[in-house]
């Protein structure tokens, strides 16, 4: 994702009419200066998003932790009247950064004392600005959620785990994986959350005394079960609580001894660094690499160096050396043995993970279980989404961990009025979280016309609560089911919905189940196409996405694979835009650019259809370039989950399956549940920054029924992020950019409202 980072930070510079050079290699190329610091065009970041690593080097330097080093380093940059600078590193390169930016003042004194520059260029040159963006695969850095680079090693590790789960089953085999992180286990603890690993060794939370006796207690119940693989995942870093390291070949070793278990190590090593970076490395790096931008051009003498992060989904700028200083509290707690403290300085999304991760893999004894005798139904309604099992994991688990009897309804509310119901206990959803589509089936009947069919299974079955995982008709069905309340007392209970669905068009909920997968096999399938034409002719793409009336996929997929231009519904386009969208890529192709890239989702606009685009760019490009068109159809909706979908999709799931029991015990009454309230129907979405549950009768003024869209769409923000990407003259607008906040301390209590 770093290339992402380096593109827009380039593009977005020479948008703002602002010299940019790169710095090959680091500091070092800073320090040595000559070749290593380059002025760079519009071009020179032309076709890099899809390329892993950095093109522009990155090394471990000696000389720049020394004065002497930065002295030379501070004199390369007067020398080309470098002020701003904007870094891409872990905590050690921004606190280099930060150190450098406070010595500036008295390096450049010290350089025109020794005659090598005058006073003249001490004034104009009296300040260095710094901008930092987190390029770290361990997701070490406190104050962001998710650091570039992050997402793309879980898909690498997640691709491992579902290709090793394959030989596992067919053997019956136990493996061990150890995955990178030394001081931290996040990818460790998200990868197990993935694929519902057995066991996870983490730095931050050591297995307690006598470890070795549950686990292996653990390991033989599963065999019992008739599970047929173990996975047990290792942070390279693990360590018990006396600080001494658990190593993958000891947790081997101690399988094998006391089990008997046929058992394999396999470590990942450096293939988690490597590969193309996912589409949710390019849109973070992208949207950090323009928020970059814009903190230097508003920075001041005396605003402190700050970093551009991500928290949910907004772009927010927080002071470097604080997010350093908590950054390097969490080693110091892991030091002293204060792990609770540690895993709370790590912030609410790594707390959140564990506590989840917790409740889902160890199944309590049926004697330690609660029994509420309340029953609860789960189904999928819709069109199938990846990740929609993992939610349905993640719900049974967590409601027979609550003690409620747990039911499953094969296909929809179609199978619903048919009694197509029954009970699903916590080993029927083992391996469910790796699997696309649906298992339960799913259909986009709305349950409107079996209303009395659906009545007559809730009394037969005594279904108190209902969770619906889906996309648009789940929200409609759950209309449908609040407003027969009156004529039915069956549907007096708990319900609420799981927002999943590809085209990411569910009101109340920026994300939902299934779009990070659904964006994912767009770009890689770009990625493929651009391919196909390199050495060939110049040429240009029109590729048409899905999503019904909705933009999303279209919008996002061009930013990921770095497109010319998409055609969305929410945004109404005539024949003067794409006129002048021919225009500008048969200028662009007079360059060194040999290939252009065209999204269309599929309803944007009913009379300029693909075909029609396809054959105007054909028409008006003739002689510069030519065209070909695809249509990506169905894949988009299959496929395993990406590491986000099953993450996301396992947590939100469990976040829901506790607000059912809560809502259970409020609304129980002389022996019987009771819920007619608005606020008993509810939708759980991720908002900015929360999750939060908001009553389906309130979404509706939300909501434009007739296109199946929410009326308001937060990555409508991002347009002219793309639009400047791709060299448009575009006006972006900077009162949602990130204002400089403080890393916030989260109390114990905000950990509840839940961030992903």
């Amino acid at each position: 994702g770093m290339n992402a980072a380096v593109r827009a930070v380039v593009r977005m510079g020479i948008y703002v009419k602002a010299k940019v050079y790169f710095v090959y290699e680091g500091y070092q190329g800073m320090v040595d200066g000559g070749d290593n610091i380059v002025e760079v065009s519009w071009e020179s970041v032309s076709s890099i998003l899809q390329v892993g690593g950095t093109v522009i080097g990155s090394a471990r330097c000696k000389s720049f932790r020394t004065r002497e080093g930065r002295l030379q380093a501070a004199y390369n940059l007067v020398q080309r009247g470098i002020t701003n600078l904007c870094v891409i590193g872990g905590d050690g390169s921004l606190t280099g950064a930060n150190l450098f930016r406070e010595e500036w003042s008295g390096l450049l004194e010290e350089l025109a004392q020794k005659g090598k520059i005058d006073d003249e260029a001490v004034k104009k040159y009296a300040y260095l600005n710094i901008v930092g963006m987190v390029g770290s695969i361990d997701n070490d850095f406190c104050g962001t959620d998710m650091t570039i680079g992050t997402d793309s090693a879980l898909h690498r590790i997640i691709e491992v785990v579902d290709a090793i789960m394959t030989t596992a089953q067919s053997h019956q085999r136990t493996f061990v994986l150890e995955v990178m992180g030394r001081h931290c286990g996040y990818l460790a603890l998200v990868s197990a959350l993935a694929c519902g690993a057995d066991w996870v060794f983490i730095p931050e939370y050591p297995p307690e005394e006598g470890w070795e006796d549950s686990m292996c207690v653990k390991l033989s119940e599963n065999r019992a079960r008739k599970k047929r693989l173990n996975i047990i995942i290792v942070a390279e870093g693990a360590i018990d609580c006396h600080n001494k390291p658990i190593t993958s070949e000891k947790v081997k070793d101690l399988v094998v001894q006391r089990l008997g278990f046929d058992t394999r190590v396999t470590i990942l090593g450096h293939v988690q660094r490597g590969g193309t970076p996912s589409a949710f490395d390019r849109i973070l790096a992208s949207r950090m690499g323009v928020e970059a931008v814009l903190a230097l051009l508003e920075a001041t003498p005396d605003t402190p160096a700050c970093v551009v992060s991500l928290s949910g989904n907004q772009a927010v700028r927080l002071p470097l050396m604080e997010c350093v200083q908590m950054t390097q509290e969490v080693q110091k707690a892991m030091d002293e043995g204060r792990f609770v403290e540690a895993v709370r300085l790590r912030g609410r999304s790594f707390e959140n993970n564990l506590n989840t991760y917790k409740l889902l893999s160890h199944k309590k004894p049926d004697a330690e279980l609660p029994k509420t005798n309340f029953n609860v139904a789960v189904l999928n309604v819709g069109a199938p989404a990846a990740g929609m099992n993992a939610a349905v994991r993640a719900a049974v688990r967590v409601g027979i961990t609550e003690g409620h009897k747990m039911f499953a309804v094969i296909d929809g509310f179609e199978g619903f009025a048919r009694g197509k119901i029954k009970e699903i206990s916590w080993g029927d959803v083992g391996g469910w979280t790796g699997q696309g589509g649906s298992i339960l089936g799913t259909k986009r009947t709305l349950p409107a016309k079996y209303l009395e069919k659906i009545a007559d299974q809730m009394r037969t079955n005594n279904i108190n609560a209902l969770m619906v995982i889906g996309g648009f008709e789940a929200y409609l069905g759950l209309l449908e089911l609040s407003a027969a309340r009156e004529k039915y007392d069956e549907f007096c209970v708990p319900m609420v919905m799981v927002p999943a669905t590809v085209s990411n068009n569910v009101p109340g909920s920026d994300f939902s189940i299934g779009a990070d997968t659904a964006l994912n096999t767009i770009t890689d399938t770009c990625d493929r196409i651009k391919q196909s034409a390199s050495g060939t002719k110049r040429r240009v793409f029109i590729i048409e996405t899905m999503g019904g009336y909705c933009g999303y996929l279209a919008n996002m997929g061009a930013l990921a694979a770095g497109a010319d231009a998409a055609y969305i519904f929410e945004e109404q386009f005539d024949i003067r835009e794409l006129q002048a969208n021919v225009e500008h890529l048969t200028e662009k192709m007079k360059t060194s650019i040999q290939r252009g890239l065209v999204l269309r989702n599929e309803n944007c606009n009913e009379n300029y259809t693909t075909d029609f685009i396809y054959q105007l760019y054909s028409e008006e490009g003739k002689g510069v370039f030519d065209c070909r068109k695809n249509v990506l159809g169905h894949m988009q909706q299959g496929g395993a989950p990406s590491p986000f979908d099953r993450n996301f999709g396992t947590k939100i799931s469990a976040k829901a399956m506790q607000w059912i029991s809560k809502k259970l015990k409020e609304t129980y009454r002389k022996g019987k549940v009771f819920a007619n309230t608005d606020d008993s129907v509810c939708l759980l979405g991720m908002r900015r920054r929360n999750l939060v549950f908001q009553p389906v009768a309130e979404l509706k003024n939300e909501t434009d029924f007739v296109h199946r869209i929410p009326m308001e769409q937060w990555w409508l923000k991002l347009r002219p992020l793309m639009k400047i990407l791709a060299k448009y003259k575009t006006s972006y607008d900077v009162s949602d950019s990130g204002q400089l906040e403080h890393v916030a301390m989260h109390s114990p209590k905000e950990a509840e409202t839940g961030a992903i």
